[in-house]
């Protein structure tokens, strides 16, 4: 789930400062002189492997399909959420996978790891199993972590209630993945072949790791409409388990 690097599409804002714990309050300053800082943490609560909230649906068998052009290349990105479930720091997450090639050739499969709770219905984040590949084969495991391994934490994928100026830690993996978000919008109008969307939500992505800054739009009631250049091309319940 990380913030996708998209040709033409990331703004570079400076070199960030810092690549300690986020849970120990982790603060990147930017040229501007402020300091970045989560306003929304996750909450103690119980959790399940299934449910949806208005931006995310954590359901077996929802899948979304999404392509775009970065540079020359067409970029596929197909996100399956399967029947399988993974314990990761105590808790059943939900299997999420992300299968992403250019020109038709496998760039990436990430098994991304989700809960929501049971009494906010905050989706949470405890991590991903990452492979990389090129010319076929897996060259290497770049971006995985998982929520109870070498200090890492959950963070939060979805928050139930978005308000313009909120921050939050989607992930929180010292010195591996720090990526982190803040609402823009919710009023966002989003064009793509497979429909338009009204009352998007605009998700601004940064990390303290690397400089760029990423936005992804979700649509009510379907979840990511838009991730740099990729767009939805289709979206519903398909058959796929484990």
């Amino acid at each position: 789930m990380k913030t996708r690097n998209i040709i033409g599409l990331i703004t570079i804002v400076g070199l960030f400062a810092g690549t300690g714990s986020a849970a120990a309050g982790e603060k990147a300053t930017a040229k501007t002189g402020k300091s970045w800082e989560a306003s929304l943490s996750p909450q103690a609560e119980a959790m399940s492997a299934t449910g949806r909230n208005r931006f995310f649906i954590l359901e077996p068998g929802h899948q979304r399909v999404y392509q775009g052009k970065e540079g020359r290349k067409t970029v596929d990105l197909v996100i399956t959420v399967l029947n399988e479930t993974k314990q990761v720091a105590g808790v059943e997450t939900r299997v999420v996978e992300e299968r992403e090639s250019a020109d038709g050739k496998l760039v990436e499969v990430s098994l991304n790891y989700f809960a929501i709770g049971a009494a906010t219905k905050n989706v949470y984040y405890f991590g991903e199993d990452v492979d990389m590949y090129k010319n076929g084969k897996v060259v290497s495991h770049e971006g995985a972590w998982l929520a109870g391994v070498n200090g890492a934490k959950h963070g939060i994928a979805m928050p139930v209630e978005n308000k313009v100026g909120d921050k939050y830690y989607q992930e929180q993996a010292p010195k591996v993945a720090l990526d982190r978000a803040e609402t823009v919008s919710l009023t966002e109008k989003v064009k793509t072949p497979a429909g338009t969307f009204e009352n998007c939500l605009r998700v601004k992505e940064t990390t303290p790791l690397e400089p760029g800054v990423g936005y992804k739009l979700y649509a009510p009631e379907i979840g990511l409409v838009q991730d740099g250049v990729v767009k939805l091309v289709k979206h519903g319940f398909v058959a796929k388990g484990n």
